[in-house]
């Protein structure tokens, strides 16, 4: 006798137990604060490129919806397109596939100051005659601190 209450005990216990049909969203939410710091901490990293110690300049700043190309020519006259090294030969052919023939790309130029003049004009030809009109020379504001 004593078996058959421990069997109905255990079968009243089974019936009591429900499956549980919400979302736990707890997981969900710790994983969205881990990408959320982590996204906050790697962003300004994103945005440094190749050091250069930029001219100053009192003109106005430039502002437009798409993001520019950056073209740097750093103190010892090594071109650099975004971040990638690059020779003069080379440029016109890349600016050309990564614009996708897109003659309105906008393209930064940006030269170190203790870079010869030659040279920068040499790489904005080099943009130029590969059909790239919307061309601009980064300066920093006069009273910016440098980075």
């Amino acid at each position: 006798m004593a078996m058959v209450v421990a069997f109905g005990a255990v079968r009243a216990r089974r019936r009591e137990r429900r499956l549980m049909s919400e979302i736990n969203v707890t997981p969900f939410v710790d994983v969205m604060l881990v990408l959320l710091v982590v996204f906050m901490i790697t962003a300004p990293l994103l945005t440094v490129g190749v050091p250069v110690d930029l001219p100053e300049s009192t003109a106005p700043e430039i502002t437009g919806a798409d993001e520019p190309l950056a073209v740097t020519i750093d103190s010892r006259g090594v071109v650099y397109l975004q971040d990638t090294e690059i020779t003069l030969e080379e440029l016109a052919p890349r600016l050309i596939a990564v614009t996708e023939r897109n003659a309105d790309a906008r393209i930064f130029v940006r030269g170190d100051r203790a870079v010869d003049y030659g040279k920068v004009m040499a790489v904005m030809g080099a943009i130029n005659e590969a059909g790239f009109t919307n061309i601009a020379l980064v300066t920093i504001l006069p009273g910016i601190e440098k980075r």
